[in-house]
């Protein structure tokens, strides 16, 4: 029978503080079959002290066979499992909200009593027109500069950069109640008309490699296809709306 894995964890335990990330590798531990001596750093002075000492500049601090393995990203490396890279580009968050807002829009078609209708397309572009808008929001400054790094109009005038988050989510609201037919759906179409030809001309013609500033200033979204989508989905669904109405 071969003897258990045994593991030494050394973590910031405080009144005030527990360090998220020795708890993730607490977990990881044990849920990878070790046996873990869970030493708790529980002062400044004894983080200090066992920094000094091991010559580490960050806690958590894992010991596997006497051996620092380090700390919650090279266990996880140690352990063979992936380690996210924060630099990479990702469209995970912009389908995250897609996928969300899809459920959302389904759900508020049953609540009317019927699973799918006219009307849950529409919702679903305007409520992620809403769900984005807020995204933007949460960092109005930093999602305008990265805007500002390749949308037209806001290179011309850069108040716009700041206003766009306003449009969308004016616009969205609007659609979802299905009122100001006459205001959501031009600003819809000159926003989302404006957004499409940025991201056409800065991909596909002068060939940049940016980030998106579709989910707020902080993401790392590539501008692409996926940001061409959304534009264009949002000037369709206006046009739809337009032709239903005076159609």
């Amino acid at each position: 029978m071969s003897a258990q894995k045994t593991a030494v964890l050394h973590r910031m335990v405080m009144d005030k503080h527990v360090c998220p990330w020795g708890l993730r590798a607490l977990y990881l531990l044990k849920s990878e079959g070790y046996k873990v001596e869970d030493r708790w750093l529980t002062t400044r002075e004894q983080v200090d002290a066992f920094k000094a000492q091991h010559d580490v500049k960050t806690t958590p601090q894992t010991f596997i066979d006497g051996q620092r393995v380090g700390g919650y990203d090279d266990l996880r490396r140690f352990l063979g499992k992936p380690v996210k890279d924060k630099d990479k580009k990702t469209y995970t968050p912009v389908l995250v909200v897609f996928a969300v807002t899809a459920l959302m829009a389904v759900a508020a078609s049953y609540a009317g009593g019927t699973l799918l209708t006219m009307r849950t397309p529409e919702w679903f572009i305007a409520f992620s027109m809403a769900a984005l808008a807020m995204l933007k929001l949460r960092d109005l400054d930093g999602f305008a500069t990265m805007f500002l790094g390749y949308d037209v109009l806001a290179k011309r005038w850069l108040p716009y950069a700041y206003i766009y988050p306003f449009i969308e989510l004016g616009a969205g609201v609007l659609m979802i109640a299905g009122v100001l037919n006459w205001l959501s759906v031009p600003a819809a179409v000159v926003a989302g008309s404006i957004g499409a030809w940025s991201v056409f001309k800065a991909v596909y013609i002068q060939k940049r490699e940016l980030k998106c500033a579709c989910v707020g200033g902080d993401s790392n979204v590539p501008l692409g296809f996926l940001s061409l989508t959304e534009n264009v989905m949002m000037v369709a669904m206006a046009v739809w709306m337009g032709w239903m109405a005076w159609g």
